[in-house]
């Protein structure tokens, strides 16, 4: 590889960090190659309208299949479960806290009707079930501009993995354990991304590649995949890799929180045991509520 490892990046504050770390632990040269991506420009739309389309992940690979860039960084949690011609995840990296959190007033002190700042169809399916009561606003953008959000609104809902990297652990006032809201696929997880003819990257970005973040990455991607459910859709998945075996638990919810299918199962084929569960989601009926 000739001059400095060119990593692709969304622009946004999170991603640059993420890119950053994934840069800083390979221990070469490198450069960040910034990308805007379509989910960033539009801020329009809701989350749910954009589901399972990677708009926060297309630009991104593109820089990597049209050589601008060697290889792409991205929160596993916005990668859509199809693959990529030409491109395969080369490496996952150790996983952060995957829970959610709240910045605002905790959640076990808020009033009935409190007001709580989400774009998260599967946050507001699954805190719909504990709390019918609350009322959800729908908030987009980066991370600072959500916190500010916490100023008009009772409770903003983040990754706690986002507010841990950028340094904001302080603003935290409660976190979710995952049976009281299941984390996103892959929320907590770096995965980097290169071209298949790359092969000269195969040592370097092996020397990152966690593989109990891999297998439990795997796992719950392939739950999400029997679903064909897009990242942004009332499906939660949570794996802990337990030496050769793979634990999974995963939910689905109606967007109204008023109904919830809940599986888990243990297997030593990561691969396998997600798309087991999968299909048991669908026997249950968990294409309906979706």
């Amino acid at each position: 590889m000739a001059g400095p490892l060119r990593i692709a990046t969304r622009s946004s504050e999170l991603a640059r960090f993420q890119a950053t770390f994934v840069g800083e632990q390979l221990g070469v040269p490198f450069v960040l190659v910034e990308v805007s991506t379509s989910g960033d420009m539009d801020v329009a739309k809701s989350l749910r309208e954009i589901a399972g389309q990677g708009v926060f992940v297309k630009e991104v690979q593109q820089a990597v299949l049209t050589c601008h860039a060697d290889i792409a960084v991205h929160s596993a949690k916005d990668m859509p479960t199809a693959s990529v011609d030409g491109l395969h995840i080369s490496a996952v990296l150790r996983r952060a806290d995957p829970r959610d959190a709240i910045v605002g007033v905790p959640f076990d002190r808020l009033e009935e009707g409190a007001k709580i700042g989400t774009s998260s169809a599967r946050r507001m399916a699954m805190l719909r079930r504990i709390r019918p009561d609350l009322k959800f606003i729908e908030i987009r953008g980066n991370i600072a501009t959500r916190i500010a959000k916490s100023d008009e609104l009772d409770a903003v809902v983040v990754a706690k993995a986002a507010l841990d990297r950028l340094g904001l652990s302080e603003k935290i006032s409660y976190v979710f354990e995952p049976d009281e809201l299941c984390p996103q696929i892959g929320q907590g997880t770096l995965a980097v991304e290169s071209r298949l003819d790359r092969n000269d990257l195969a040592s370097v970005l092996g020397q990152i590649d966690d593989l109990e973040a891999n297998r439990t990455l795997t796992a719950e991607r392939a739950l999400l995949a029997q679903l064909g459910s897009g990242c942004s859709l009332p499906v939660g998945a949570f794996g802990v890799a337990v030496e050769d075996l793979v634990d999974l638990y995963a939910i689905v919810a109606s967007l109204d929180g008023s109904k919830a299918l809940e599986v888990a199962g243990t297997g030593g084929d990561p691969e396998a045991i997600g798309m087991e569960l999968g299909r048991r989601l669908i026997d249950m009926g968990a294409m309906e509520l979706l």
